[in-house]
């Protein structure tokens, strides 16, 4: 007797019971996988225009958060609001489908895991530059464009730098576990997002805010931050190159490779 044969459904019920239910981790794993051979085949300039809009876009995580927080008042709960404001970069970025360098600690990295190829290892490597030196372009213009221009009141220029400075005040070692966090938090995003449906825009909201309440180092939405202090002359470029981008970075990659492509790849092989 079947399992089909012991249930109290007919079919058309238990195709519809298999429809409401979670998709297994083979579901996922093949819909992030294929979506990823296909921006690995992309051309150099669609990736790079893809990639200097998102990284423009974070700004707006920048704008939101210190919105925030210059309009409430200054109690041991602001953070708690103030951190949804970091979530309007990643909403506009990941809603609107440009291309964020630590979407890809998994999505490209999946296919490359299926199948070892030193074509496949140069195609990622093509795409992770294209697209983190396109974003870190993208949020070096807008930090330019926010300490350039009369566009942001003076207490909203405070913020900036005071969210800026904030992000380089941990050392090497710790920014780079706090870079950990917060790639392994977007790359569960990524992983999670295929079997959310409708709730999307919450998963999102929820998981990029705990990344803000959580002082998490996140390389793009940090730049814009970390560059616009610089820009300020709060601190140095090299602060902000070897106290910031690097540390964040390698965590960034560390966590979304790391503790999610790789362990989440493992349980589908061993499914398979």
């Amino acid at each position: 007797m079947t399992e089909a044969d012991d249930s109290p459904l007919n079919r058309d019920e238990r195709d519809e019971v298999r429809e409401r239910s979670n998709p297994p981790a083979l579901i996922l794993h093949e819909a992030i996988r294929l979506e990823g051979q296909e921006e690995l085949k992309r051309p150099a300039s669609s990736l790079l225009w893809s990639g200097l809009a998102a990284g423009l876009s974070m700004g707006f995580s920048m704008v939101g958060e210190a919105l925030l927080t210059t309009h409430l008042p200054d109690e041991p709960w602001r953070p708690l609001i103030a951190s949804f404001g970091y979530c309007f970069g990643f909403l506009i970025v990941i809603l609107g489908r440009q291309q964020l360098f630590t979407e890809n600690t998994l999505t490209v990295i999946l296919p490359l895991l299926q199948r070892w190829s030193t074509g496949t290892v140069l195609r990622v490597a093509r795409l992770w530059a294209l697209v983190f030196a396109a974003n870190i372009v993208g949020t070096l213009l807008f930090s330019a464009f926010a300490a350039g221009t009369e566009a942001f009141s003076p207490p909203l220029r405070a913020a900036f730098v005071e969210l800026g400075t904030t992000a380089v005040r941990s050392d090497f070692l710790t920014t780079t576990l706090h870079g950990v966090l917060a790639g392994w938090l977007i790359a569960l995003l990524v992983w999670i997002t295929p079997s959310v449906g409708q709730a999307r825009f919450f998963v999102i909201v929820a998981l990029t805010w705990l990344i803000a309440l959580g002082k998490f180092a996140h390389v793009v939405a940090g730049s814009v931050e970390v560059s616009f202090a610089a820009m300020s002359g709060e601190i140095g470029w090299d602060r902000y190159a070897f106290g910031f981008l690097l540390p964040s970075l390698i965590g960034n990659v560390l966590g979304g490779v790391g503790m999610v492509a790789l362990i989440n790849h493992a349980q589908v092989r061993q499914d398979q």
